[in-house]
């Protein structure tokens, strides 16, 4: 069995992300109002900017920028953090939207609609439409997504873009959202975090199987890694110094947050998409894994 770089791997950024601007994380006053107290009239009124904004449009550190998400996409928060939506550009254009909940960590189901949207290069004065269609992940429940894909308009692709949405819907509530994104974030390919449903997450963890025992399973205290990792986020460190465990699946830092009992020996992760992998090899393997310390950088 062989384990090394693999789907999460390209999932990783290639390059640095601008920080985020959302009108919704500033203060309530009685000239900015929060993206939460936003009226309906007032979100579906809103209309791409015509100037940029100082803090926005030129990628400078605003008072509430956010870190990349956990697969380095473009993290923008809603709602005062209540709800978070992470953005992922490939080379061919397409601009992935994955929403999620408070906790940045859970992949969060919203209405299905269409979410139309203004984008501009950072710098430029015109903008032009986009819209994201609804695009139901595997375990979705009907009439909901938790996806949303839009394409680039010809000649932005690999730019630093400004890309607006006015109106998004979640729980009867109605959002605005805004980001500059980096150049080139991902490669062709790149992919948003897989929703694993709920059954076949306690299968993969619950039942032992290959090199993965039932001491195993109460080792790690008979839970999934989604739950026993709730709240925790992931940064990927991709140049770990010599001595470092590294995640067998990455090969960055790893983490020992993100620790888990296979076959009698505990590995690091870096993040808990790494644990699933991981684990599906060492339940299909009948022969013995590699030692934890194989997985140090040389």
């Amino acid at each position: 069995m062989k384990f090394g770089k693999s789907l999460c791997w390209t999932l990783l950024p290639t390059a640095s992300l601008a920080m985020v601007f959302l009108s919704g994380c500033e203060p309530t006053t009685s000239s900015n109002k929060t993206a939460s107290t936003m009226s309906t009239k007032e979100s579906e009124s809103s209309g791409p900017s015509t100037s940029s904004n100082p803090d926005h449009g030129d990628g400078s550190p605003t008072d509430h920028g956010h870190k990349p998400g956990a697969h380095g996409g473009i993290m923008v928060s809603l709602g005062r953090d209540s709800y978070h939506v992470e953005a992922v550009i490939d080379s061919s254009g397409a601009i992935r939207l994955c929403t999620l909940g408070q906790d940045e960590s859970r992949i969060f189901e919203v209405d299905s609609q269409t979410l139309q949207g203004f984008v501009k290069a950072v710098g430029d004065t015109d903008s032009k439409p986009i819209s994201f269609a609804p695009t139901p992940q595997d375990g979705d429940a009907a009439g909901k997504t938790s996806l949303f894909v839009g394409q680039l308009p010809d000649n932005m692709t690999g730019k630093r873009l400004d890309i607006t949405i006015p109106n998004i819907r979640i729980e009867g509530e109605r959002f605005r959202l805004g980001f500059v994104s980096g150049v080139d974030a991902h490669g062709a390919g790149s992919e948003m975090p897989e929703k694993m449903a709920a059954g076949e997450e306690k299968e993969l963890y619950l039942t032992p199987g290959g090199r993965y025992t039932a001491a195993d399973i109460e080792a790690n205290g008979n839970t999934t890694a989604s739950q026993k990792f709730k709240g925790l986020k992931s940064a990927h460190d991709m140049n770990p110094k010599p001595g470092d465990r590294i995640c067998p699946i990455t090969e960055t830092k790893a983490n020992p947050k993100f620790s888990w009992t296979i076959d009698g020996k505990s590995y690091q992760f870096c993040c808990p998409l790494c644990v699933d992998e991981f684990l599906k090899s060492a339940k299909s393997s009948t022969e013995p894994l590699p030692d934890p310390d194989t997985f140090v950088k040389k």
